[in-house]
Parts: C-alpha cells; sequence; structure tokens
C-alpha cells in the first residue's frame, strides 16, 4: 500500500464507522472524509454530518441516492425475482454497490489515495466493498479495517471501551447491542442475543414491521402497476422508484408483512444468523410474480427461474458489477419485455395473499382453459400428445418385462 494522505470513509455512524474516523486519524495521521449514502435510513442520518465532524472528518458527504438505489439496484434484482437461499430478498447485499460506487467517484472527485469501509473480516460486507473498488478503480487503495495490523480491537467490547475514551456517541448500547442496516428495501439485524440461533428476537428489536398479532383484524387491499417488470403505480397513483417502496413498507409494515429470520451461508464459509423485515419488497416480489404469471411465455419463465439462485448468489456474493451478472441481466430484461399488468393482493396479519392477476398482453386465454367452452384447444388432440409422450415409457416398460425385471 502506498503512502496514505486521505482517505474517504463509508460511513454510517454505527458503532465501527464511528470508531474508524478516530482510529485513522490516530493510526494514519491522514486526512479522513465521510460519506454517507442515504438510502433510506431516515431518522438515523439524523446529525450525522455533526457526529462525523466531532469524531475525526474533515469533510463529510451525505448524498441523497435514494432513487438510484430502487430503479437501478433493487428493481433489476426485482425482475430477476432473486431470492437469496430461498429467504432472504437481499436488502444489505443490493445496497453496498451502490455505496461503494459513490464512494470511489468522491474518491476520484477529492483525489483520494484510499478507500475504507468497517465490515468485520467475517461477513460478506467486505467482499461486496472490495470487489465493487476493486472492478471500478483497480488501482485505488483499500484500508479494510478489521483486517489492517494496526487495527487494535478484537471484540465489540473493546471497541465500546475505545468510543467511552475517546468521547465517541454510539446508537448501540451494551444492554442492546444489535447491530442493524436499513435502506428502503429492509432493515436487518444481527449480534446480540440473536447468535444463539436458538433465541427469538425480541418485539422490541423490530422497526419496519408489527407483529402479525398486532396487526389490524381487517384485510388491506392493494393494487400493483408493472410496465416491462418494474412497479410503476400503487392503487392507481404513479410514483417514483423510491416513494412507491417507501409508501408500500408502510402499508405493509403495519400488516405485519415481511418478516424473516433464517441461519444463511456466508461467502466467506460460515452460517451466520439474521433477522430481516423486508415489507415492501415481499410485497412487490409476490405481485410481481403474479403478474409473470400471466404474461411469460412457459419456457422463457422456466429458463429464467432456473438461473435465479445464480443470480441471487452474484448478488449476495458482490458480484454486481461482474461481466457474469451483466450478461444474465439483458437474458433477464428480455423476458420482462411483456410484463406489464396489474396485481392485486391482500395483506393480512403477516400474510401477502395474491387474489388477482390482470394484463393487456396476458397469455391467458379463458377460452382455452374453460372447462365449459371450446375454443382453440380441440381436447382429442391431446390424445396423440399423451402417446408420443408415453411412447419412451412404453418402450422401457416392455424392454423390463422382455428381460422379467420389476420396477421398485
Amino acid at each position: 500500500m502506498s503512502e496514505i494522505r486521505k482517505v474517504v470513509v463509508a460511513y454510517s455512524g454505527g458503532l465501527d464507522t464511528s470508531v474508524i474516523l478516530t482510529w485513522l486519524k490516530e493510526s494514519y495521521g491522514c486526512d479522513v472524509i465521510a460519506f454517507a449514502a442515504d438510502v433510506g435510513q431516515k431518522e438515523e442520518l439524523t446529525g450525522l454530518e455533526k457526529k462525523a465532524l466531532d469524531t475525526g472528518a474533515s469533510k463529510v458527504y451525505i448524498d441523497d441516492l435514494r432513487e438510484e438505489f430502487v430503479r437501478d439496484f433493487v428493481f433489476p434484482m426485482l425482475r430477476a425475482d432473486a431470492v437469496y437461499e430461498g429467504t432472504y430478498l437481499m436488502g444489505t447485499s443490493i445496497a453496498r454497490p451502490l455505496i461503494a460506487k459513490r464512494q470511489i467517484k468522491i474518491a476520484e472527485a477529492e483525489k483520494a489515495d484510499a478507500v475504507c469501509h468497517g465490515a468485520t473480516g467475517k461477513g460478506n460486507d467486505q467482499v461486496r466493498f472490495e470487489l465493487t473498488y476493486m472492478a471500478l478503480n483497480p488501482s485505488i487503495n483499500i484500508i479494510a479495517a478489521w483486517r489492517d495490523p494496526k487495527w487494535p480491537f478484537d471484540s465489540r467490547q473493546s471497541m465500546f471501551d475505545y468510543a467511552e475514551k475517546h468521547g465517541i456517541p454510539l446508537p448501540l448500547t451494551k444492554e442492546k447491542p444489535y447491530s442493524s442496516d436499513r435502506n428502503l428495501l429492509h432493515i436487518s439485524h444481527e449480534g446480540g442475543i440473536l447468535e444463539d440461533p436458538w433465541n427469538e428476537p425480541g418485539e422490541d428489536m423490530f422497526a419496519l414491521t408489527v407483529s402479525p398479532e398486532s396487526a389490524p383484524d381487517k384485510p388491506t387491499y392493494v393494487e400493483i402497476d408493472f410496465e416491462q417488470g418494474n412497479p410503476v403505480a400503487v392503487d392507481g397513483v404513479k410514483m417514483s422508484p423510491a416513494v412507491l417502496l417507501d409508501h408500500l413498507n408502510e402499508l405493509a409494515g403495519r400488516n405485519g408483512i415481511g418478516r424473516v429470520d433464517m441461519v444463511e451461508n456466508r461467502f466467506v464459509g460460515m452460517k451466520s444468523r439474521g433477522v430481516y423485515e423486508t415489507p415492501g419488497g415481499t410485497v412487490l416480489w409476490a405481485a410481481h410474480r403474479a403478474v409473470e404469471s400471466i404474461t411469460m411465455d412457459r419456457e422463457v419463465m422456466f429458463l429464467r427461474d432456473s438461473l435465479i439462485p445464480k443470480y441471487a448468489q452474484l448478488v449476495y456474493f458482490g458480484f454486481w458489477f461482474s461481466p457474469e451478472r451483466i450478461a444474465l441481466q439483458k437474458m433477464v430484461d428480455e423476458g420482462q419485455q411483456a410484463v406489464t399488468g396489474t396485481a392485486r393482493l391482500k395483506l393480512y396479519k403477516g400474510n401477502c395473499i395474491v387474489v388477482g392477476r390482470k394484463s393487456p398482453l396476458s397469455l391467458y386465454s379463458e377460452d382455452l382453459a374453460s372447462f365449459e367452452k371450446r375454443g382453440l384447444y380441440d381436447q382429442k388432440d391431446a390424445t396423440g400428445f399423451i402417446r408420443l409422450n408415453a411412447l419412451r415409457l412404453k418402450m422401457e416398460a416392455l424392454l423390463r418385462r422382455k428381460h422379467g425385471r420389476r420396477r421398485k
């Protein structure tokens, strides 16, 4: 690593990055610029600039990236119906490449020598940040604080002690040490009692959703319009991407939608327990699948669905800017050209239920599907169809009988 005179830090105001600002000044004697990406943290950004300046930053960027985040990162992932390990909608994963992208732009504009992140040496975020840094500026110096030889901390407790010694205010307490990450797509909760996967999280931990038990006793109906795979309106009202997702978060959250408690496989090789709240994203995923069900060709959907695990893995592992993810996205988006229509959903006590779907480009034909009508489809045609598909099965059965073998 070359001499570090100026560094741009991905700053959240949490425990790690709060300590990092002061530590960088002490350890490297360099100019420290703090960058916070507004991707929907809301009140968490209050007072962030003053706090960063008070704890070592010479300059602070707080950039509003909410629309870009939803339009260029969340929605492309939604078009792919990406879910990691069948459960996780990847709210943290998808925010990291955008934050790192903007961080690199700031570093270049400020002529900084390095970028720095506060991701731990055990997690996925270190990979996501650094893969993006290297993809966008392969010559930039990277300070990974938790892996830096000058890093003196070996636990959260030691960081708490350092913060108290230097008068660094923190959003966590020793009594409630949840590590949370919030954006417009979700909020994640890790650490503390959650590190034991048998422990049920306390209700006071949740921020975006009420418990299903506390949700209204009357269901909420919502209609979502899509154009070429992207949600564009809720209940007939056109909205920008960020406003739409924020609105659905509130609507779904008060109905107890979107809680996930899972043990996932991190890229670095270990299992990790996380609790996530993804209210609006859960509704959008269900609505998108509903519109796809009447507008996508069967074989195109089958091919795309077979690639969902790989697409999700690329996002989760941090390969957003990789050529393979970009190539997959082009294939996904080609299949989304006809995904235009409306889904109607019923939200009730933690359940998100599709109750209707319609589209001007629908491939669904009531005449073809109806048991009552006779249209383009002639049922007699099924006889030859079935016999042709059964031919190889009949041949195998005849061969088994000839040689006296029975199927187990």
